[in-house]
Order: structure tokens, then sequence, then C-alpha cells
């Protein structure tokens, strides 16, 4: 799996990060800097939305419905009026707030020179190209991606998409609750909650034997997730750089959700501390 800035810099050979740059009047070094500065923000994002088994639910459904992919195969369609539209879905699900991409903005216009209403611009357009990007990669579409072997990832949203939980236009039954479906109940499992509605199974195998728990199993190397780890000395293979608890994603999503360019750590930890800042904010 490619790290964002390497997915999104070798996207169309290349192509779409030229349009970008004729798109928002910016030359070729300024673009690649402008890439580098926000990819630490949407890593940060992605990050976030695998820490708890609803939001993991809602990017899954929304990565396995496809949609994206014509955003990052074609960027003239991401700059689009609808690209747009669906772009600033994304931000909002991955940033969860305006008042994040505007200090996302202002953090990349003080790291590069670059206005930062070019990168307002920039941000929605970027956010369904990622996401186009980042399908193409779990289900194997792309050269660099090739791998050998299976790709639990790709034969998960393979499974999501031929149950219908993909978010395309075959849409499932309403459910009395957004995890009250197999993936919901697989997710909640491996963060520690227990379904409510899960069927008795064999302890041996706590995923049961429905296509995307045995996915999930191996996934996991045939494990439930991270077990509580033995005490030990620092540093804790449990909790990440930033302070953040791992969570069962972390060593899944982990390098395709990286930024993936080199950047000062005193960077990394500003755009972390944005999220903290406005999102902790809106929890009080």
């Amino acid at each position: 799996m490619m790290p964002l800035y390497d997915m999104m810099t070798n996207a169309q050979n290349g192509d779409a990060m030229r349009a970008m740059a004729k798109q928002f009047g910016l030359n070729e070094s300024q673009m690649d800097q402008a890439m580098a500065a926000l990819m630490p923000a949407f890593s940060a994002g992605l990050k976030r939305n695998a820490s708890n088994p609803m939001d993991m639910s809602n990017f899954l459904s929304a990565l396995a419905g496809g949609n994206h992919a014509q955003y990052f195969e074609n960027m003239q369609t991401a700059f689009s009026p609808q690209g747009r539209e669906e772009g600033n879905g994304i931000l909002g699900h991955l940033f969860g707030s305006k008042e994040v991409s505007r200090a996302v903005a202002a953090q990349a216009e003080a790291a590069t020179g670059i206005g930062q209403e070019i990168y307002k611009q920039m941000l929605p357009v970027l956010a369904a190209s990622i996401m186009g990007g980042l399908f193409k990669q779990s289900t194997g579409q792309m050269q660099a991606n090739a791998m050998g072997g299976s790709n639990p990832i790709g034969d998960l949203i393979t499974e999501m998409m031929r149950q219908g939980m993909g978010g395309g236009k075959a849409k499932p039954a309403p459910q009395a609750s957004p995890m009250d479906n197999p993936l919901g109940q697989i997710l909640e499992g491996m963060f520690g909650g227990a379904p409510k509605s899960a069927p008795k199974q064999d302890a041996g195998n706590p995923f049961g034997d429905n296509p995307l728990g045995q996915i999930f199993q191996d996934m996991l190397g045939g494990g439930q997730g991270r077990q509580a780890p033995e005490p030990q000395q620092q540093p804790d293979p449990d909790t990440m750089p930033s302070g953040r608890k791992r969570n069962p994603y972390d060593d899944l999503f982990g390098k395709m959700f990286e930024s993936g360019r080199e950047v000062q750590k005193g960077y990394q930890k500003n755009m972390e501390s944005i999220f903290d800042q406005y999102l902790q904010g809106m929890k009080r």
C-alpha cells in the first residue's frame, strides 16, 4: 500500500498533480509543497476515523461504494461542482468541522507561503480524489499497488459491495441502528463491545462464520484484534507517537493512512493539535 503523498503524486502518472497546479495557478514545485503540507491533515483525519466502530463503519461503507474512483482517475471531474460538493462532504466526515479545515489551510499557508484561499479551494478536490485513490488501492486496481497473494482489505470491500453495504445504488433495508448490520457487529466486537444481536459463536472463532467475519479474521492473522499488552518499558507499542492509543485498524490501514512525505515533527504535531483543539471543544 502506498501512503497518501505517493498515491497522489503518482495519480495518472503525474498528470493529476500538473492538472491541479494549473487549476490553482501554481507551478509544479509549489504544487508539490502544497501536497506535502496537506497530507498530514488528511492522515490525521483518516486515522481518527479508524478510532471507533461507528466512524469506521461509515468510512468503509463510503469506500466500498466506489463512487469516488472517478475523481482519482480524472482530476477534471474533481474540479466539477459535483466533485467539490462530494469533496466537502468527505471533509466534513474526516475533519469534523469547517473550523478545522480553515485552521489546516492557515497552517499550510504558514509552512509554504501559498495563500490559504488556494488551500480552501484545494481541500475538497483532494478529499474526493483521495477517497477514489484509497478505493483503487484497497481493491488492487493501481499498478504500483500490485500485491502477490490475497488482499484481505480488497476482499472485505468486495464482500461489502456484494452485500449492498457500499453506499451505492443498491441500499440495504433500513436498520434500527447504524451498527445493526454484519459489518457493524464485527466492528463493535473488535473494539471490545458485545453486539446486542450477535449470534452465539464458537469461543475459538469470535467472528462467526459469515464472510465479513472470516475476512476480518484473516486480516488480523486469526486473532480478535489486539489483546491487552503486558506491562513493559517504553516505548509502549500500543501508543501512537501522538499519544493516541492504538486501535484494531492501525496495523491494517496504517501505511495507507500515512502522509508519506517526510515533514518536520513539529509540523505534524501542529496539524494533529488542530483536531484536538477544535473537536474536543465541540464535545464540551
